[in-house]
Order: structure tokens, then sequence, then C-alpha cells
């Protein structure tokens, strides 16, 4: 099977992935019947969670592990949930994909993998301080479309 990243773009992410601090694990919800994409963003997830030691990756079927799917909020596939990792223990950001993460969505990926991998927002204290004040939970969507 021919791989979706090339050797200049495998050298790219490794230099990108190289301060690295803690380890990122990624899961991929999938489904075997009508999702035109899944195959190739399987691929895609595999071929960049091979590139650094500090990623990990599970893989789940929308359908039959419903119940994990359920967990992480996933209703979409293929899916992809960016999660810190500290020994057993999966720590939810929120981060989502929902769709293959291609073109410009392919660096986003890449940007939240770094994110995760630092345990900082980035956020400044006046953020963070006006965050902590909301009361109920707040669905942040972003939505995207090739151009």
């Amino acid at each position: 099977m021919a791989t979706l990243l090339n050797a200049d773009v495998i050298k790219q992410i490794e230099d990108a992935f190289a301060p690295m601090k803690e380890s990122v694990h990624v899961m991929y919800f999938g489904q075997k019947d009508n999702c035109m994409y899944c195959a190739d963003t399987q691929q895609l997830i595999e071929e960049v969670v091979d590139i650094s030691d500090k990623l990990s990756l599970d893989i789940y079927d929308l359908d039959a592990d419903a119940d994990v799917a359920e967990k992480f909020n996933v209703d979409k596939a293929p899916g992809i949930v960016i999660a810190g990792k500290d020994g057993d223990t999966v720590s939810d950001f929120g981060i989502r994909y929902a769709g293959i993460p291609s073109g410009h969505e392919f660096t986003s990926l890449i940007q939240d993998i770094l994110l995760v991998s630092g345990r900082d927002s980035g956020l400044t204290q006046e953020t963070r301080d006006f965050l902590k004040e909301l009361t109920e939970p707040v669905l942040l969507q972003v939505f995207v479309t090739p151009t």
C-alpha cells in the first residue's frame, strides 16, 4: 500500500514533533460501511502516529465501540480524538476532528498534537479567569470547507 505522507513531509513532521514534552494519545473512530474517507483517515493517522514514540493510537469502530464513542462524544466517522496520556490515564482536552484532516486541517492536527503534548493551552491568565467563571458547559465547534 502506498503511503500518504512522502519523505519530505515526514521529515517536517519529525522536526515539528522534536520538542514534544508529554505523550499524546490519538483515538480514531471509523465505520465499515458508508464512510468514504475512513480508510484514508485511518492510514493518515497511523502514519502520523508512527513518526513519534510520544504518540499512541487506539482504533475503534463507531458502531461496535459505541460505548467508547459516547464516552468521548464522537458521533461521526471518521472521527479523531486528540488526548493527553500519562501512564494509563487518558486526559481528554475536548479536541475532536470529524472528517479527514487534509489540506490546512492537517496543519491544525499537527499543531493540536503539539498543544496537547505541552499541556498548556497558551491562553492568557485573563482568559483563563473568564473561563473559570462559566457556569454551564459550552460547545465550541469550528467548521471548515475546502477552498
